[in-house]
């Protein structure tokens, strides 16, 4: 009888159904496929794998100057967006890249998406250290409790914060947040400015660009994460660090939106092209360049009330 009851339990055991986490399944397909830095291997809804640019990387600090003359926070980075932009990017050298752009070659100056997200780790964690600091008082406070008096201390008694109070927010403990985007002050400035921008933008539920005391909390809460967005040109979607050229202005995808530089096209490229195509072609008037701007604008718009 006994040998019996263990054959039926060996039996039951042997029988019974194995469930694998989808993340296990992933590993399992990508075992033995190799997919080169900047990119990851994902299971498709077949079960093949594929190879595809890396959602995000990690916030360290690394800076490395990438053969674009472009400053990354680490290898991922640079990686990363040679993947994107499909283009071949090597390490020049550590550190920030000197910037020396030229005439040809101006980007405009933007918060991307990792620069955005590593603004908002460096307050969390800034906030985190306060409650731990607090711990052991008797008023011990949560990161809630936090916010909501840093919210009450900037938001100037009309219950909003706009992205001048949440600049001077940030400022309450500069030492603290050490936040360096670049070796120039101004250029450092600038995308602090525009990361506000985009934090901001990420939790405004009603697009006033000002955030209530529930949008900052969500804002700055870790486990807060709202769809990200992307960037919408001619029926096509771009990712983050994407580019595109307006006659002598460059448009770069930042934090779902397209930004580009004003520079006033003076014909030139249209005479190089004109010698390569053999074609004619006339100069965009301003006119037009402002209705082609606001073409883009439109296309983003639509975009995101899809999305």
């Amino acid at each position: 009888m006994l040998t019996v009851s263990v054959l039926l339990l060996l039996s039951l055991l042997s029988s019974a159904p194995v469930f694998s986490s989808p993340l296990a399944k992933n590993q399992s397909v990508c075992a033995r496929t190799f997919c080169g830095a900047g990119r990851e291997c994902v299971s498709t809804d077949r079960g093949e794998p594929v190879c595809r640019c890396l959602q995000r990387c990690d916030a360290s600090e690394h800076w490395v100057c990438g053969s674009n003359g472009k400053s990354y926070r680490n290898h991922c980075e640079l990686h990363r967006d040679a993947c994107i932009s499909q283009i071949k990017i090597h390490v020049e050298h550590s550190g920030h890249c000197l910037e020396k752009p030229t005439k040809r070659d101006v980007s405009p100056v933007v918060c991307f998406l990792p620069d955005r997200d590593w603004l908002r780790e460096r307050v969390i964690q800034w906030i985190q250290r306060e409650v731990e600091a607090n711990y052991s008082d008797s008023n011990a406070s949560s990161a809630s409790d936090v916010l909501q008096t840093y919210f009450q201390m900037y938001a100037n008694g009309d219950s909003q914060l706009d992205s001048k109070e949440f600049l001077h927010f940030l400022k309450h403990d500069e030492t603290a947040l050490n936040l360096t985007y670049s070796n120039t002050l101004e250029t450092n400035l600038v995308i602090r400015s525009l990361c506000v921008d985009a934090l901001i933008e990420l939790s405004d539920e009603n697009a006033d660009w000002k955030l209530s005391l529930t949008e900052f909390v969500n804002c700055l809460t870790p486990t807060y994460h709202p769809p990200e967005r992307q960037c919408a040109l001619e029926d096509e979607v771009f990712e983050d660090g994407a580019e595109t050229q307006m006659e002598c202005n460059k448009c770069v995808c930042a934090c779902g939106n397209w930004v580009c530089t004003a520079l006033t096209c003076n014909g030139e490229h249209h005479v190089e092209e004109e010698a390569q195509d053999g074609g004619e072609e006339e100069e965009m008037t301003e006119e037009e360049w402002s209705r082609r701007v606001a073409e883009l604008s439109a296309l983003q718009e639509g975009f995101a009330t899809e999305t």
